[in-house]
């Protein structure tokens, strides 16, 4: 006969770990990595790398010389949080400016707080804000596709969430027909005479197979990025209908960082509900505030500040939608 072993919780096992995890949220970005080297060549290489690079430093560094703790930089939680934060800059972003960005995601929003699961805000999105509000010009300059050996010199111009901007702000409903079309935007060749935007919101296509993976490899679950993504298109949608100077819902869906954001940031397990129910009231706020903001707030894009704001909530959504107790019928 066995041996019965005790042991303390947890009892169930599985093939999880943070190291499967993360890997596999770097697996997922590929296709839009590709696509955005294929577009913007020298400077997304240069953006990315220094991001990663910037955070799986400071990371190193603030584990073994101030909190005296061993670093953890192998399990890709840090190239996690740099290649977002890298996917989140323009590409002709100074040097400079992105070891700032990633000192503040890593120190600031992450190992200030104990580091990996006690973080409360997502630190790639925390960096995001920290440089759009202290370099806001370098920030919203945006790059036009196709310019691969060009790097702080690149050629900019608007970007099609700006077009949608000025559309409300002027009342002029037909300075949406500048956007390029859907399918332009689908695969990311939005260049006529406009700039692309961020490193990592180029190709609504290459987003959406990351998601296809994250889904099928059970990463995440469809909570979060599908409820963000059907009340950005209700909500828009109403409001194209009210007045057309409101974009078409589709232009909503994929333009911006809207993709990005629903798919691999607002789906962060730290700072996301641990309930299906809370994912879905989280990603219904994010979807929301992102409208509100993005048509009436003081900048084109709001997803960055909605998750960030959702952020907040998460640990009321985790004290009043917690699951039923086993055993327990109340």
């Amino acid at each position: 006969m066995g041996k019965i072993i005790v042991s303390l919780s947890p009892h169930v096992y599985g093939n999880d770990s943070v190291e499967r995890n993360m890997y596999g949220v770097l697996i997922a970005l590929i296709p839009a990595v590709l696509v955005s080297l294929l577009y913007f060549g020298l400077g997304s290489a240069v953006v990315l790398s220094t991001s990663i690079a910037s955070c799986v430093f400071f990371e190193w560094a603030i584990s073994k010389y101030l909190l005296k703790i061993e670093p953890q930089i192998l399990d890709g939680s840090a190239m996690v949080t740099g290649l977002l934060l890298g996917m989140n800059l323009p590409t002709n972003l100074p040097v400079y400016i992105i070891i700032i960005g990633a000192l503040v995601a890593i120190g600031v929003a992450k190992m200030s707080f104990g580091g990996l699961g006690h973080n409360p805000f997502n630190p790639a999105l925390v960096g995001r804000c920290f440089l759009l509000v202290s370099f806001p010009a370098q920030m919203t300059s945006w790059p036009k596709i196709g310019q691969l050996a060009n790097y702080l010199d690149a050629e900019t111009g608007a970007t099609p969430l700006s077009v949608m901007k000025t559309a409300i702000k002027t009342g002029d409903s037909s300075v949406l027909y500048q956007l390029p079309d859907a399918v332009h935007m689908m695969f990311g060749n939005v260049n006529n005479g406009m700039g692309a935007g961020t490193t990592g919101e180029v190709c609504a296509l290459a987003l959406l197979i990351g998601l296809i993976f994250m889904l099928y490899r059970k990463i995440i679950t469809w909570h979060i990025p599908i409820s963000i993504l059907c009340t950005v298109f209700v909500f828009s949608g109403l409001l194209h209908l009210a007045n057309p100077i409101y974009a078409n819902p589709v232009y909503e869906l994929l333009s911006g960082g809207l993709l990005l954001g629903a798919i691999f940031m607002a789906t962060d397990y730290v700072t996301s509900p641990m309930t299906h129910k809370g994912q879905i009231i989280y990603g219904i706020a994010i979807g929301f505030l992102t409208v509100v903001i993005r048509n009436w707030g003081s900048y084109p894009e709001g997803m960055s500040f909605a998750i960030l704001i959702m952020n907040g909530f998460t640990p009321l959504f985790n004290h009043y939608l917690k699951p039923k107790r086993f055993g327990l019928s109340k």
